[in-house]
């Protein structure tokens, strides 16, 4: 396993949407797993394919917190089927806008279907923190960041930010 360098916004491939998996094979696998040390590592609970610069989908999440076992779960060619008309809003932040939080509001439960690491279709129904993860991972597999639900203003506000950071980092 090894760990991989997040991109951070703006970067146009966050803005892309990412091809589906053919099927799960040792190599995707090998980058989950990738994925995952990556993630602990940040530290986040959450991170798509294409926040390391692959396009395809894929993301990895483990929101069961500090004080219960891990739970790592990898999910290729995620989908929400179903969504709760009742909301829930999450202060959600992203490992490619470091260091900025903001409230986002979405649906308080989810279904997913995906594959597993056997390439077995699953479903599972996911409420709180889990369905907000979940959705905003979905969301980066789109293309979407989560300050795409912020006003324009927050927005440019946060995406200079990371501009400034970008160049500061580039000059270390």
């Amino acid at each position: 396993m090894s760990i991989r360098p997040i991109l951070i916004h703006p970067d146009p491939r966050l803005k892309k949407i990412c091809a589906p998996v053919e099927g799960v094979d040792p190599s995707l696998r090998k980058l989950a797993d990738d994925m995952m040390e990556t993630m602990y590592d940040a530290p986040g609970i959450g991170l798509a394919a294409p926040q390391i610069g692959v396009l395809q989908r894929l993301f990895v999440m483990d929101f069961s917190g500090k004080d219960t076992p891990p739970d790592p779960m990898a999910l290729f060619n995620p989908e929400v089927i179903w969504a709760s008309e009742e909301k829930n809003t999450y202060e959600e932040g992203c490992l490619s806008i470091p260091d900025m939080y903001e409230e986002v509001t979405r649906p308080a439960e989810v279904k997913v279907r995906y594959l597993d690491l056997d390439g077995k279709t699953q479903e599972m129904q996911l409420d709180g923190l889990g369905a907000t993860c979940a959705q905003h991972e979905i969301d980066h597999l789109n293309g979407k960041l989560f300050i795409d639900y912020l006003s324009r203003i927050k927005r440019s506000m946060i995406t200079n930010k990371m501009k400034k950071l970008k160049k500061e980092r580039a000059l270390l």
